[in-house]
């Protein structure tokens, strides 16, 4: 076996990491071979519930797991993290403008990237969960300076995989027939869920659905499915943003294999991208690091789809640009 591997997950009593932590401790993040130290951070009126979360891990008697600790101290939990979910974030409240929504997280975001910088592992691996996840991740990234920009990624893999998962139905495939689907932009309403240049068993998919169904359906059902689910189960996505979260750090550490994956992460200044923006974009991870797809033809129609997102990230950065170093 190879080294414990010390994995930080944050707002650890919720739902989302209720479903992540044993899918963690079960190996499905570094591999069968990797045993895993488990370190939770909560809010202190949390930290009990916490308790009782590590109780069951424990319960579960996993092989790989070597050890639990929970506390209140980002400075503690991030002591020596070889990778870090940032899960935990404040809900919008009701009314709430998306600007202030984005002050309250990023007093959260900071002070995390802060005890990141200053005390994780040199390879450190962040993926923020919380949303706004692109602009956490933004705040998380500007706090951390002496952290390559590249460690700080956000969530779009659970727009991917829904993605995926609405082609198969709608072409009657596996979910794992398709390549080249990516999602770009920001986790929101204005993200573009793109079949351009997608295939499936040799075939183009735009040539294997009505365009209509592509723009009038498909990209706002994609969109808003987080919605969607809300109104038909009264709660947030919890199981499979836990499952996106590991497929996300699966494949940054151990590779997709060649096949193209949505990640949000720091734009290079590919595709008319500003650069520096924690943008969704079509990816291979390959030894240990995400590599951009660069080179690919766009019609203005994408151009025009991406660039509300350039907009919207744009916007969110101005509302918490004093926060940033």
């Amino acid at each position: 076996m190879t080294s414990v591997k010390k994995i930080a997950v944050t707002g650890a009593a919720g739902n989302i990491s209720y479903s992540l932590l044993w899918r963690i401790a079960n190996g499905d993040v570094y591999g069968k071979d990797t045993p895993v130290e488990l370190s939770l951070l909560e809010i202190p009126q949390a930290v009990g519930a916490a308790e009782g979360v590590a109780m069951e891990l424990d319960d579960s008697a996993f092989p790989l797991l070597r050890g639990i600790t929970i506390t209140d101290d980002a400075n503690k939990a991030f002591d020596g993290a070889n990778a870090a979910f940032l899960v935990g974030s404040k809900p919008r409240g009701k009314g709430e403008e998306r600007s202030a929504l984005l002050s309250a997280n990023g007093k959260i975001f900071g002070p995390q990237g802060k005890a990141i910088n200053d005390h994780a592992a040199e390879d450190i691996r962040v993926l923020v969960v919380g949303n706004p996840a692109n602009t956490n991740a933004l705040i998380c990234q500007h706090a951390a300076q002496d952290v390559p920009a590249d460690r700080f990624t956000a969530m779009m893999r659970l727009d991917h995989n829904r993605a995926l998962s609405q082609l198969a139905t709608k072409l009657g495939k596996n979910s794992d027939e398709f390549q080249k689907v990516v999602v770009w932009g920001n986790h929101s309403a204005t993200q573009f869920p793109d079949i351009t240049f997608a295939e499936v068993g040799g075939q183009k998919v735009s040539e294997l659905v009505d365009e209509k169904w592509y723009v009038d359906e498909f990209i706002p059902r994609i969109a808003k499915r987080g919605a969607e689910i809300i109104e038909v189960r009264g709660n947030s996505s919890a199981a499979s943003a836990a499952s996106a979260a590991v497929d996300h750090m699966h494949d940054w550490i151990n590779g997709s294999d060649g096949r193209w994956v949505t990640a949000a992460l720091p734009s290079t200044g590919a595709y008319g991208i500003e650069e520096g923006l924690i943008f969704g974009q079509p990816t291979i991870a390959k030894d240990g690091r995400w590599e951009i797809v660069e080179g690919l033809e766009l019609s203005d129609f994408q151009r025009e789809r991406i660039q509300r997102n350039v907009d919207e990230l744009k916007e969110e950065r101005e509302a918490v640009k004093d926060l940033l170093n």
